[in-house]
């Protein structure tokens, strides 16, 4: 099973979806199914790809049957489709439910019932302690893969996760952002200075896709290791490169926000397997019988911390500045 096959991916016409289309593109996928609810995302991307291998399905994640059409006689599934946005779910966290969780396990049953290779889920570093909805629906997100690992054996559908922090330049990206106010000579927001986000690029998020499904076993969760920096370095950063002198306005923390975003817990680690680029995080594997724990022991020294945006590497001034020459968003924008 490869590339060259067919592949699904939910939630196709957002960031994530758009880049891996244009990777499976590069590497002789036959046909690529995007399923999304936006009709009018699709036919921009039907006319900006004109691509026969793109084959374009409407529907949703929350509805079973959907899926099931979209999934028949696919081999391999990237599941991407989510509420993402922090504040919305705040507010509406039923919809985080449905789509999140309900509609994640409709693409893992529709995918095990059809005989896929591989499902690939996508999660959040906001997963890992969650202290908003959008990171706990996806955190359950996480679970529900794993559940459905355990029912799973050799031969059977791969059903594994990978977790990255910040996507720069994606969708809901502060990035964008931070340049249309630049552009427009605006202040530039800025929630909390010391505040620190992972900085990783589509590409550097496609190639943790891609090492999940070469190496996926049952129920593992992938994390690429990334640099960080502050919101305030970025912004200083982005004003050097289009010199410009904006203000830099505080606006206090939104709804739901963290000060530093965690990619894996101690716990997590501890279980882990260090891969050099990546970390591959097991699942629990004990069953229901807790019991013979208290009577045997279980016992490991906890000396460990958890891996976040505050203590991985710490980009600075001309490294940022560097990382963001690489996405091409950012040189249009330079040259416009």
């Amino acid at each position: 099973m490869g590339f060259n096959e067919k592949v699904l991916i939910t939630g196709g016409t957002g960031s994530f979806g758009k880049t891996m289309s244009n990777y499976l593109l590069t590497h002789g996928c036959k046909e690529i199914r995007i399923l999304s609810r936006d009709e009018a995302k699709q036919e921009e991307m039907r006319i900006a790809y004109g691509r026969p291998e793109l084959k374009f399905y409407i529907g949703d994640v929350r509805d079973r049957q959907s899926v099931d059409k979209a999934m028949r006689g696919v081999n391999l599934v990237f599941h991407a489709a989510a509420l993402k946005q922090v504040p919305s779910c705040e507010f509406f966290p039923l919809e985080a439910v449905k789509t999140n969780i309900q509609g994640s396990q409709n693409v893992i049953d529709s995918a095990v019932e059809a005989g896929v290779g591989s499902v690939v889920c996508l999660s959040t570093d906001k997963a890992v302690m969650p202290v908003n909805a959008m990171g706990m629906t996806k955190a359950l997100m996480e679970k529900t893969a794993q559940a459905a690992s355990r029912q799973l054996g050799e031969g059977d559908t791969i059903v594994s996760c990978v977790r990255y922090g910040n996507v720069m330049h994606s969708r809901g990206s502060v990035i964008p952002l931070f340049i249309k106010q630049i552009k427009e000579g605006k202040p530039l927001t800025i929630t909390e200075p010391s505040m620190t986000r992972f900085m990783l690029s589509l590409p550097h998020a496609i190639e943790l896709v891609n090492f999940a499904f070469q190496n996926a076993r049952q129920g593992d969760i992938f994390i690429k290791k990334a640099p960080a920096c502050t919101v305030k370095l970025l912004a200083e950063t982005l004003l050097e490169m289009f010199e410009a002198d904006n203000e830099l306005r505080i606006i206090g923390m939104r709804h739901g926000e963290k000060l530093y975003e965690t990619l894996a817990s101690s716990e997590e680690l501890r279980r882990s397997e260090d891969m050099g680029d990546y970390y591959r995080v097991s699942f629990d594997d004990r069953d229901l019988n807790y019991g013979k724990y208290f009577t045997e022991g279980d016992v490991e020294e906890i000396s460990t911390e958890d891996y976040h945006s505050h203590n991985t590497y710490q980009l600075n001034k001309q490294e940022l500045k560097e990382l963001l020459l690489t996405l091409p968003e950012v040189r249009a924008a330079l040259e416009a």
